[in-house]
């Protein structure tokens, strides 16, 4: 005969108090994950330093630099290797990293205009391009960037290498999509405004008549 805990059994209308604090346990557990996935997501640019072993036919060898973007300095250094050893033949067994540094913005607060060289396969081959993005940083507008090949063009972003990246002028930018903000008097609509009270001793609960908060 299997035992039973009575308290447990007996709980009656107060399971739901008893349940209550561990789904709040949980849903606050299921909120910090989304947040440290999200912050993992995202992309960030790095800058590595490396080179290959030292060997008696060269004991100074070639210093290599490269910047590129990865989510984390482990795969930033993956990236580097990956792509020195198809460009120099340097690889991981028989080089080593100098330095790995992370790169940020100067000015995070200031929209700009940003070009972005790219190479990318696809299911049927290789294919060059030339996106053009507004963002305050340069890793937001990668970001911007690897979020649209997937959807437009179904591309995975280990199958995009970017070639370079530049902030733009206004007068050289190419893109309608882009161009249509260069208007220093440019208006967007207000299609939902919240009518406040001017005092708060004007402030009620409740309403006598709907308000109409589309102007």
């Amino acid at each position: 005969m299997l035992g039973y805990d009575n308290a447990g059994m007996n709980c009656g209308s107060r399971c739901s108090s008893c349940c209550l604090p561990m789904v709040m346990v949980l849903l606050a557990a299921y909120f910090l994950l989304s947040i440290f996935i999200y912050l993992l997501a995202q992309f960030h640019q790095y800058q590595v330093v490396g080179r290959a072993l030292p060997s008696p036919s060269d004991e100074h060898p070639k210093i290599f630099r490269m910047k590129l973007w990865a989510t984390n300095e482990v795969r930033a250094k993956s990236k580097f290797w990956y792509f020195l050893r198809k460009l120099k033949k340097v690889k991981k067994s028989n080089g080593q990293v100098l330095a790995i540094n992370e790169i940020f913005e100067k000015k995070p607060t200031t929209i700009k205009n940003f070009g972005i060289w790219l190479r990318y396969q696809s299911r049927t081959g290789y294919h060059n391009m030339y996106k053009e993005y507004r963002d305050t940083t340069l890793n937001g507008a990668v970001e911007q960037m690897y979020t649209e090949m997937a959807s437009r063009h179904r591309v995975r972003h280990p199958c995009i290498q970017i070639i370079k990246t530049a902030t733009i002028p206004s007068k050289l930018c190419k893109r309608e999509n882009t161009k249509q903000f260069h208007d220093s008097k440019i208006k967007f609509p207000l299609v939902n405004r919240k009518v406040r009270p001017p005092t708060r001793k004007l402030k009620t609960t409740f309403k006598a008549s709907r308000p109409n908060v589309f102007m």
